[in-house]
């Protein structure tokens, strides 16, 4: 089951990457908590590649076979939360990224090395 879970954080890496998402983080929290195994943080210079970031998640996802439990902050599009079970994506503004830096609040968590190229 773990390697589903692998194989649908690399998918949404993949795709944040063609939407030039920057600083692309995935945190492997599966040993700290049963909410979720993965973590994908990425972030984006404005409200609209935030938002644009994803529509394309969501619907690339879809077509991939990865079900979208929920979705919050979309409207606003400064942090957008889109939870799907094992996976949990976490869209930020530059801003909001700095701000509530997940990474030092999950600091236990194993990094899994991305290639933000």
């Amino acid at each position: 089951m773990f390697s589903v879970s692998t194989e649908m954080a690399n998918k949404a890496i993949e795709l944040l990457k063609g939407k030039k998402a920057k600083d692309i983080k995935l945190l492997d929290i599966h040993e700290l908590t049963t909410i979720s195994d993965y973590f994908v943080i990425a972030a984006g210079s404005s409200t609209t590649q935030v938002q644009a970031m994803s529509d394309e998640l969501e619907e690339k996802m879809e077509l991939a076979g990865y079900e979208m439990h929920h979705k919050e902050g979309f409207r606003n599009g400064r942090w957008i939360l889109l939870d799907y079970g094992n996976v949990i994506v976490h869209l930020f503004h530059d801003e909001e990224r700095q701000f509530y830096n997940l990474e030092r609040l999950w600091v236990d968590a194993k990094t899994v090395l991305v290639d933000n190229e």
